[in-house]
């Protein structure tokens, strides 16, 4: 009687001590704190950007970045948008119109923005494609992927990212005890980024990129680091 007393008491007690517990996949706070400092955020393909041309009305339109990084416009031909704050761009749109126009006047407003997507993959609960709510950072994108597995070597996670047209592979640390250092090397993450987390160290990376990313990588990212890495941007 006495053991069946004590296996109803721990049977009611456990899911109070559970309650208590945060949830593993809760997001900590955005990677990056925005002020008046942030940098201004640069166009991306797909991005929607209206174009008003004050002393051409005819001419102002609402256009969308191909996936080339230009946007095409009347009287001007494509122009290259892609990796521009909205004020560059206004000042190649000038410089281009000035030719056609005297002292063209214009503004450019970003209308809509295309997805955020980055891949989480390797030992995690769920790999696959996540849309960025925000700024994140490596460790809230694993967390959006059900969190580490077991067999996750935490210390030795990798971020893939391509910027002008060159790709670069940086090691971060999301162990216990980088976490509980608040990551003070993390950083947010850009579109199409990879968060690959492996289940041992990873001592060579050209071999990591030959040997994980073509098989572990979905067609459009895989597109993006390898294919479009032998073309000339």
């Amino acid at each position: 009687m006495r053991i069946a007393l004590a296996c109803l008491a721990l049977l009611f007690a456990a899911p109070a001590a559970v309650a208590q517990t945060p949830a593993a996949t809760e997001l900590p706070q955005p990677a990056m704190v925005y002020s008046d400092q942030s940098p201004a955020y640069r166009f991306f393909p797909g991005d929607e950007v209206e174009v008003t041309i004050f002393s051409a009305p005819e001419l102002s339109r609402s256009a969308t970045i191909g996936p080339d990084g230009r946007l095409a416009l009347p009287l001007i031909g494509a122009v290259r948008a892609a990796d521009l704050t909205a004020e560059e761009l206004r000042d190649i749109l000038v410089s281009a119109y000035s030719v056609h126009l005297r002292m063209p006047e214009l503004t450019v407003t970003p209308r809509t923005y295309a997805s955020r997507q980055v891949f989480v993959g390797g030992e995690v609960a769920r790999p696959g494609i996540y849309e960025m709510p925000a700024n994140i950072d490596a460790f809230q994108a694993v967390a959006l992927a059900g969190g580490f597995l077991p067999s996750a070597h935490r210390s030795d996670v990798l971020v893939l990212s391509r910027a002008s047209g060159a790709t670069s592979v940086t090691e971060i640390d999301l162990s216990m005890r980088a976490v509980r250092n608040g990551l003070p090397n993390a950083q947010a993450l850009q579109r199409y980024d990879v968060v690959y987390v492996p289940r041992s160290r990873i001592s060579r990376v050209n071999l990591f990129m030959q040997q994980y990313v073509r098989d572990a990588l979905p067609v459009q990212f895989s597109f993006y680091y390898d294919l479009r890495g032998n073309r000339n941007n």
